[in-house]
């Protein structure tokens, strides 16, 4: 194929039965609706709770929760529209399209939970001078460099793939990824298997230097009694948000690569996992347990406006 913009990609990872696909298109909704619902809870209460909530680490949490809104919208609104459709089809600027919103949150995500771990080792392992390295200029610098860095990896990643003349149009997902594109190609694509490789390398020297901060704040935390609360409280949710993206990011991996045939709709449902349950999960882990968030939002959802006489 020449001209890889007039390319429309035929999408094989929804081959289920008219009522099969009914059920999905249900679940898929609430699961969406109430994606948005828990992220727009807490982005609402910690931006309405100026007196209580607006601090580094709540500042954080909501740029967490915007990119698991961009996560899961780079996904559902594609899904739900294709449950409802005979044809599975995305077009090759559709195609790149999601790819770039799905990789941004991916990166966007690691690099956003990296700076939160700095975050609570500086709260924690220097709790004097907490104010006076974590200032508002100091936040906004670190979420300016996040999204920026996100977006630079995942540009310089999507110009190596449109590199890449295309001899096929099948995809095996729901969704578009990189790995598909690459399956694709009419000859190898060495130039993006080297910006792959580095993009793990440095994805991974940020969960190393995460386990190392999370070493040294366990060694802090040990020395008091405060400290091991503050530790519970803020550094097991960052940990569990963690862990739960690391190993959805793991599935899609090896599914994409290793998985078989024989269990196409086991295989498509942990490939999605990565954008459907972190961006669910997170503000739930946050919003459960820290004490804070979970006061405020009950305050919110509890509390009736006085009227006016």
């Amino acid at each position: 194929m020449e001209n890889n913009s007039q390319i429309v990609f035929v999408l094989h990872g929804l081959n289920q039965s008219l009522l099969n696909r009914q059920v999905s298109f249900g679940l898929a909704l609430t699961a969406y609706l109430f994606t948005l619902f828990v992220n727009l809870t807490l982005i609402g209460t910690v931006l309405l709770e100026k007196t209580h909530l607006h601090q580094p680490m709540y500042f954080f949490l909501c740029n967490l929760c915007i990119n698991g809104i961009c996560g899961a919208s780079s996904f559902y609104p594609k899904l739900l529209h294709d449950l409802l459709a005979d044809a599975h089809v995305v077009s090759y600027a559709g195609c790149v399209a999601q790819m770039f919103v799905g990789y941004s949150y991916i990166f966007c995500e690691f690099t956003s939970l990296t700076v939160m771990a700095y975050d609570r080792y500086v709260a924690i392992c220097s709790p004097l001078r907490y104010q006076e390295l974590m200032t508002l200029q100091k936040v906004a610098l670190l979420l300016l460099l996040t999204w920026t860095f996100s977006l630079l990896e995942t540009a310089v990643g999507l110009v190596l793939v449109l590199q890449l003349p295309l001899c096929g149009n099948r995809i095996s997902k729901m969704f578009c990824t990189n790995w598909e594109l690459v399956k694709l190609a009419c000859q190898p694509a060495s130039y993006d298997d080297v910006y792959s490789f580095l993009i793990t390398v440095l994805h991974l020297s940020q969960a190393a230097l995460i386990v190392v901060s999370y070493a040294q704040l366990i060694r802090t935390a040990s020395r008091s009694r405060s400290d091991r609360r503050k530790f519970l409280q803020t550094c097991v949710p960052h940990l569990a948000a963690l862990l739960v993206f690391t190993g959805s990011l793991l599935f899609d991996g090896a599914f994409s690569r290793y998985g078989g045939t024989s269990i196409e709709m086991l295989q498509n449902a942990l490939a999605a996992e990565f954008l459907v349950v972190p961006p669910a999960l997170n503000p739930i882990i946050y919003g459960m347990n820290l004490k804070e968030v979970r006061s405020r939002i009950y305050f919110r959802f509890t509390t009736r406006p006085k009227l006016s006489m």
